[in-house]
């Protein structure tokens, strides 16, 4: 393979598509050029006016609080007050996702911060459930962010503990049979105070989508045993009986945590209050079937739709040999041969198409709901899957003809608006290097006009690829 190739491979594949320049800067070391991303700090976002997760939360109790109180009263503005939660949330959820569009146009690191967005799809949560809304962004922020190039079981810890997920997959409320508050729980009831019940939500995702996969051997009485580990894994705050912790972080609820030892998969955990859900996922993520699972899936994301068996088994063997350091993980994948064989098998998604577009054409992302009119466009709003299982991440999910032609649209109104500012013919080359087809250099050059060049650069297969 050649250098121009392989330092079209780092920008586009591995990272979030190449910049005017970029290609240049890569050179001849396309490995070192990757590898160095992983040396640095982890990717953090910190920028000014972005919420975080605690104070959110407890705003939008003091909100609730107060359609509480208007509902008893019949108070005539009781519809407004429960329009207000949507309202805190919205502008939050909108400076978020603009900020990591931002941060993915503008970053050095493009490798880093594509991994961010990895493990975000990996460990999904879902904007399209309201309590989300104002919080997915600060739980990339908070769990993912810091701990993308640590250990998968500190990562795994962070976004479990975390008042999003709890609140996602309804952990924060999930009650213990036999625990001490039960009986009262069940008695009293009433909106803004949890029912006595288990509930398996995070247990099963987990399980299944975090950690082991389906085909893990994990049973339906594994899931029992586990949720019953993690009730009392909750968000301090509340009022009364139900008060304690620190208002809107994580807390451990002792009084609904479900007592006594559990079994699961064949490993028997000793009550130790919070310590025996921490057990267990220290536990899990040191597993074969996770290493496996977490193997199938990067290779899936960085190399083809369908990873080659010898890739899987290559990286398998580095989570469980490190002991699941990620970016020992990375290093694997970037040292396989497979990774470079194909210059261009994985078809963008729309975030992955918005983002190369953005960092090809060199412009500022606007400021507020303009910047994410794109992603609602082609159809993968930011952190709305739709499902904790994410987006899906092969070809067929995405490369339909209506799709395509939105694609096409979208890319007509940029060559629309900057096409007369950019040079498609010298352009082609900063970002695809080798993988420029003749066909699309004589497309773009036979074009009747700038704008109508940039549209077939940012149309053509090569583009549309990674």
């Amino acid at each position: 393979m050649s250098d121009a190739t392989a330092a079209a491979i780092a920008a586009n594949r591995f990272g979030l598509g190449a910049r005017p320049g970029e290609l240049a800067r890569i050179g001849s070391d396309a490995t070192g050029y990757l590898e160095a991303q992983l040396a640095g700090p982890p990717p953090l976002l910190v920028q000014p006016g972005l919420a975080d997760s605690a104070n959110a939360i407890n705003q939008a109790q003091a909100l609730r609080q107060e359609r509480r109180a208007a509902r008893r009263s019949a108070a005539p503005d009781a519809a407004a007050a429960a329009m207000k939660v949507g309202q805190l949330y919205r502008p939050m959820y909108v400076a978020d996702a603009a900020a990591r569009l931002r941060a993915a146009v503008a970053s050095d690191r493009p490798f880093t911060e594509r991994l961010v967005h990895f493990w975000a799809n990996h460990f999904a949560v879902s904007v399209d459930k309201g309590v989300v809304l104002g919080l997915a962004g600060c739980f990339e922020r908070e769990a993912i962010r810091p701990h993308v190039l640590g250990r998968f079981s500190d990562l795994l810890r962070a976004v479990e503990q975390h008042p999003t997920m709890l609140l996602y997959l309804d952990n924060a409320q999930s009650v213990g049979p036999a625990s001490q508050a039960a009986g009262l729980l069940a008695r009293r009831g009433g909106e803004g105070r949890p029912r006595a019940g288990l509930n398996e939500n995070l247990a099963r995702e987990i399980l299944e989508l975090h950690t082991l996969g389906v085909d893990g051997g994990y049973t339906q009485a594994d899931v029992t045993e586990f949720a019953r580990a993690i009730t009392g894994w909750s968000i301090g705050g509340g009022q009364g009986r139900f008060a304690g912790g620190e208002s809107g972080r994580f807390f451990f609820r002792a009084g609904i945590h479900e007592p006594g030892s559990r079994t699961i998969m064949g490993h028997r955990y000793r009550e130790g209050g919070i310590d025996s859900g921490l057990a267990v996922l220290d536990r899990l993520a040191t597993e074969p079937a996770t290493a496996r699972h977490i193997a199938t899936k990067l290779a899936r994301h960085f190399v083809a739709d369908e990873p080659a068996p010898v890739l899987v088994e290559r990286l398998t063997r580095a989570f469980l040999k490190s002991e699941g350091d990620l970016p020992t993980v990375y290093r694997a994948l970037i040292d396989a041969p497979e990774a470079w064989a194909q210059p261009l098998p994985k078809y963008k998604t729309p975030a992955d198409y918005i983002h190369s577009a953005w960092r090809a054409v060199d412009l500022p992302v606007p400021e507020g709901p303009r910047a994410l009119a794109p992603f609602d466009l082609l159809g993968q709003r930011t952190w709305q899957p739709g499902s904790p299982a994410g987006w899906p991440d092969r070809a067929a999910d995405w490369d339909g003809p209506s799709a395509l032609l939105k694609r096409v649209e979208w890319a007509d109104q940029v060559g629309q608006r900057v096409g007369a500012q950019r040079d498609a013919q010298q352009l082609g080359p900063e970002l695809l290097g080798a993988t420029l087809s003749a066909r699309t250099r004589e497309a773009v050059a036979r074009a009747d006009s700038p704008a109508q060049a940039l549209t077939l650069l940012m149309a053509s297969p090569e583009f549309l690829r990674r």
